[in-house]
């Protein structure tokens, strides 16, 4: 697999320049044309306004690509174009496809490329009635083995959040949460489940990071659970009363498999009249730029 690492991101991790590494999946498949290019250009700017260097990540025409110029972020945005995890990434390489890369696809070509800071919306994680379906995301065991610090809203509130957590923990992740005790639920600032451990300041997250490379630790994340702002979040009363209605149509027409999360966040979508959606944007935002801040924490050693 032949690794493409754009010029201005190569010559950044050289010097020892902060990057942070952004999926492609929300410009590809989560937001609606326009929308979705203004919403790359809008993040990858936040993460240079705070001094960092922006690495999308995608793969164009069956090459791996670490940061995009202004032309391929058109492709990814305005091409109908497949959703890679990192089991497809060698299918689409020698098939010479194009894909946005989900959490696990974006983590592991971070990291080959010398990342050490993703930010991302939320994880994926244990799906609802696992012990029927046996349906958990591939984030999870890829971060289980990949050194790389994942700054995100917790995962998405459609998950069983507490198998996940679970999960995590057996899988032997970090989880901390930014300044707070409380696990985030992505839409919502707080998911209703605890975290063992919270960090207060990039200079935190950053020691955590140290620690783990002087500790010779396993090769896992480090999942930072930061927040949406409770300003901004989805009203939780509204949340409750959608979810539920997108579940119960979700089991009566049958919907199963990776069906399941894009047929649950549309509905959300649909019947809160746009509402997630700007939750969605208010938490990624908030994420590039903190994963910004400890990128810049991370490289002053």
């Amino acid at each position: 697999m032949a690794l493409v690492v754009s010029e201005e991101v190569r010559q950044a991790i050289g010097a020892r320049r902060p990057v942070v590494a952004l999926e492609s999946t929300i410009i590809a498949h989560g937001l609606p044309r326009p929308r979705n290019l203004e919403v790359a250009l809008e993040l990858e700017e936040a993460v240079r306004r705070e001094g960092a260097v922006p690495a999308t990540v995608a793969v164009l025409d069956g090459r791996p690509r670490v940061g995009l110029g202004k032309e391929e972020l058109e492709r990814v945005a305005n091409e109908d174009i497949r959703k890679l995890g990192h089991r497809d990434l060698p299918l689409a390489v020698a098939a010479g496809a194009s894909g946005a890369t989900t959490v696990s696809a974006t983590a592991r070509l971070a990291a080959l490329a010398g990342i050490r800071v993703f930010a991302t919306g939320g994880l994926g994680g244990v799906h609802r009635e696992w012990t029927v379906t046996q349906d958990e995301s591939a984030d999870l065991g890829l971060l289980a083995r990949t050194r790389i610090t994942v700054v995100c809203a917790g995962v998405k509130s459609i998950l069983d959040v507490p198998a996940t957590l679970q999960r995590l923990e057996t899988l032997g992740v970090a989880v901390a949460g930014y300044g707070t005790d409380r696990f985030p639920g992505f839409y919502l600032a707080d998911s209703g489940h605890p975290v063992d451990w919270t960090l207060d300041t990039p200079e935190q997250v950053a020691a955590v990071m140290r620690a783990q490379d002087a500790l010779d630790a396993p090769e896992s994340a480090l999942i930072v659970a930061n927040p949406v702002p409770e300003a901004e979040q989805l009203d939780p009363a509204l949340h409750a009363r959608v979810l539920t209605d997108a579940l119960r149509a979700c089991a009566e027409q049958g919907v199963t498999g990776q069906a399941v999360t894009p047929f649950l966040l549309d509905h959300l979508v649909r019947h809160t009249d746009g509402a997630s959606l700007r939750a969605n944007l208010a938490a990624v935002r908030g994420n590039v730029r903190l994963a910004a801040r400890i990128a810049t924490r991370w490289v002053r050693g």
